[in-house]
């Protein structure tokens, strides 16, 4: 009887009324005999519903209930609990997966997960980890059909407690009442700053204000009695800003005795390493307190911008005028500013960190390093794509109080300790801006793609336009996407006569050049006001289509150096090179089909280590047939080759059109994806490479006219920007190379942002003598 009951209770949970705060399960034995009955009569009549009206319960799941647990969080994330006889208990984090998330956020009813934490990022849980290496393929119908260490079986901590992020969707006919938890303490929701005079329009960020947090009841406004400059520390993090400074509380003090104030929160008492408000110990007001903050005044803060988010002039010349040392830590791959794959500088070379024991401790001092607001949150297993070369840290263990991430104690590695599939990011809290106020796009078949429209004018006169479509590009698309929250730029499209413009058909904007790294399109060059389109019509304006994942290619530099030789080859052999235009130009006027060409011949590999493959920019429709060679080009240039002199003059050159893109190799649990064969499908997969070898035609520069001197022999993939990519500054390598006329050493060569910068200064001053021997 006993297990009839917990199956029953399991398939259909009962709800308190509203008006309790907490839900808990009520016995059958309390029920009424009639109660049982239509109890029992309903569930006769629920099994013959369609599963997508009310999805049934699965038999390995019985017996169990499954909430989210902990703060801060939405009600759609949080520490994943499970109840197993009548106890709850937490999942270690232990080779936990998306695949795993996923089983998990159908059990708590939603249709999938979106990302998972580690680390307990939601605060540790209490009594049993219930299971350990857990280990799903992610269509499993029960968290029990998955592998573990067994129920209650776990060398964690709760330290180690796991966390999922579902996607805000709900599976149809799931019960609300066995998936979320509702705990019995508030929480502070979220906190801002409002300015404590004045209601115009003001500079963002916000950099100074009264704080006030939002509770379940609404915004609130914090007691400043023990306000301390810790507690300071921690909501400048929330907010986005590395740092806090000292305030005019007399002049505060003064304003508050003339204001009304809704106080909701006191005895804040913060460390300084939290990375949230909840995290610190505080005390909410209850209902029937008349009396609150006797004596005291309405916290306020103010916060020191970040060099990317210095709000005036001042703040900027302050800023520029400390002494500014190269950084040691950078983020490579994000989407969004202040995200990304954590690199680190030593022995003037960049490496990755290992994510042993990375938390939200060690990220949020990384996130502070370069001025941002503390770490929203702390990526494991390359979430943000895989590095290469150099793994220079693990297990990096931060009390959260150091200005670096070279200041916490930390393990120095081999290779053979960690792999690239465990690279750490970081997701840093940004001050808000409000630039993606300022743009817009029309007419896509989403939010993510459409006709740019861009504000402009003045308070009172605002109005939209469009842009001119000419010389517009990735680099100008990758600013938009960025401004809009929209991730990486797909395509930037000069025509967009099949996206309806509806009522905006003014172009006021146009010469627009972007870098690719600016923060919004008004910090791009532009013509100003006065507008000069080429092309005139709303048919050639700007457009962009964005997407959430980017590929990265990165050239195995060492097999460049490795491979490097030079042939004396019979122009007899080159008629196909010639046709291609793989030749100097003075090879048009040499005795056809006598004599020779000298080239320097070198192996090219070049990985995809971003989160989406590498597609042509053309479809297969414009591919380019070439008899000679006898394959398509699906690039018109793919990659330059060029041999520079030290203050960096072009002295040869090669091209090489895309062949053919293909997956090569891949890693071990990595599948090939695209082959050449057959007019088959071109691209690079990600975690697979391409391999041109040095004997194939026109893998090779034409050095047949360059002088004996010093020399430097750069390779730059992908340099017309057609394709988009996650990060292009490191699509370029460069050698430094010594030719005598008979023989070239080719040397140090590195990936262009692989080195510290005055490691860059030093190869570009002195080319080099003598490493390799290349005959």
């Amino acid at each position: 009887m006993e297990s009839a009951q917990t199956g029953l209770w399991a398939w259909l949970p009962i709800r308190e009324p509203k008006a309790f705060p907490a839900m808990r399960p009520v016995s059958i034995r309390q029920w009424s005999p009639w109660g049982l009955l239509l109890c029992l009569l309903c569930c006769s009549c629920l099994g013959d519903l369609s599963p997508s009206t009310a999805p049934e319960k699965r038999p390995g799941s019985q017996g169990l209930r499954f909430r989210l647990a902990g703060f801060p969080r939405k009600p759609f994330e949080g520490r994943v609990e499970i109840q197993r006889a009548g106890e709850w208990g937490t999942i270690c984090d232990d080779d936990f997966t998306l695949q795993a998330a996923h089983v998990l956020c159908r059990e708590l009813g939603f249709t999938e997960a979106t990302g998972w934490t580690h680390s307990a990022k939601y605060g540790p849980g209490t009594g049993r980890i219930w299971l350990d290496n857990l280990s799903c393929s992610g269509t499993e119908q029960s968290v029990t059909e998955c592998a573990s260490r067994g129920w209650g079986n776990s060398d964690c901590t709760h330290d180690e407690d796991a966390g999922v992020i579902c996607k805000d969707q709900r599976l149809p006919g799931f019960s609300d009442s066995n998936v979320i938890e509702v705990e019995q303490h508030l929480q502070v929701e979220e906190v801002r700053l409002r300015p404590a005079v004045g209601r115009g329009r003001r500079p963002l960020p916000m950099t100074e204000g009264l704080v006030e947090v939002r509770l379940p009841d609404g915004w609130f406004q914090v007691c400043d009695k023990g306000w301390s400059a810790h507690n300071s520390h921690v909501v400048c993090g929330m907010l986005g800003f590395p740092s806090e400074k000292r305030v005019n509380t007399a002049f505060y003090r003064l304003l508050a005795q003339r204001q009304q104030h809704s106080f909701g929160l006191h005895g804040v008492a913060c460390v300084g390493t939290e990375a949230h408000l909840s995290l610190c110990s505080l005390e909410f007001y209850r209902a029937n307190d008349t009396t609150r903050c006797p004596g005291g005044a309405p916290a306020v803060v103010s916060c020191v911008p970040g060099p990317l988010y210095a709000a005036s002039s001042g703040q900027k010349k302050q800023q520029q005028s400390k002494p500014q040392g190269e950084t040691r830590v950078r983020l490579k791959g994000g989407a969004h500013p202040g995200e990304g794959r954590v690199e680190v500088l030593k022995a003037s070379t960049w490496g990755t960190v290992c994510d042993r024991k990375w938390d939200l401790q060690a990220a949020s001092v990384v996130c502070r390093e370069l001025g941002f607001g503390s770490a929203r949150e702390a990526l494991s297993g390359a979430r943000m794509g895989q590095g290469m070369g150099a793994i220079h840290l693990s297990e990096v263990r931060c009390s959260g109080q150091e200005p670096s991430l070279w200041k916490c104690p930390h393990k120095n590695i081999t290779a053979e300790d960690c792999s690239h599939s465990r690279d750490a990011g970081v997701r840093c809290n940004l001050p808000y801006t409000g630039v993606e106020t300022k743009i817009r796009l029309s007419g896509g078949r989403s939010r993510h793609e459409g006709r740019v429209e861009v504000q402009i004018g003045e308070p009172g006169s605002l109005r939209w336009g469009l842009i001119c479509g000419d010389d517009w590009g990735t680099l100008e698309a990758m600013v938009v996407c960025r401004q809009l929250g929209l991730g990486y730029a797909n395509h930037g499209l000069q025509e967009t006569w099949y996206w309806d413009s509806g009522n905006t058909t003014e172009v006021v904007m146009s010469g627009v050049r972007c870098t690719g790294s600016e923060l919004s399109l008004d910090q791009c060059a532009h013509h100003g006001t006065h507008v000069a389109c080429k092309r005139t019509g709303t048919r050639f304006t700007a457009g962009v289509i964005c997407s959430e994942t980017a590929s990265d290619l990165l050239l195995h530099s060492a097999l460049v150096q490795e491979t490097a030789y030079i042939e004396d080859r019979p122009l007899h052999m080159l008629y196909c090179a010639a046709e291609e235009n793989c030749l100097a130009r003075s090879a048009r006027s040499a005795p056809w089909p006598y004599g020779h060409r000298r080239l320097l011949r070198f192996s090219s590999q070049i990985h995809n280590l971003g989160r989406a493959d590498f597609r042509p920019k053309a479809g297969r429709h414009s591919w380019v047939w070439h008899e000679c060679h006898g394959h398509y080009h699906s690039m018109d240039i793919f990659t330059h080759y060029d041999i520079l002199t030290p203050n960096g003059t072009k002295v040869a050159e090669g091209h090489k059109a895309s062949f053919c893109l293909e997956d090569t190799e891949c890693q071990e649990d990595v599948a090939k994806r695209y082959e050449c064969a057959n007019f088959g499908e071109q691209g690079i997969t990600v975690g697979c490479w391409d391999l041109y070898r040095h004997d194939i035609d026109c893998q090779w520069i034409d050095i047949t006219d360059v002088r004996p001197g010093n020399y430097i022999l750069q390779v730059v993939i992908n340099p017309n920007f057609e394709v988009a990519e996650s990060d292009f500054t490191n699509n370029a390598m460069k050698c430094n190379c010594k030719y005598d006329g008979h023989r070239i050493w080719v040397h140090n060569c590195h990936i262009g942002d692989a080195f510290s910068e005055e490691a860059n200064r030093r190869f570009e001053r002195y080319p080099g003598q003598t490493s390799n021997q290349i005959v």
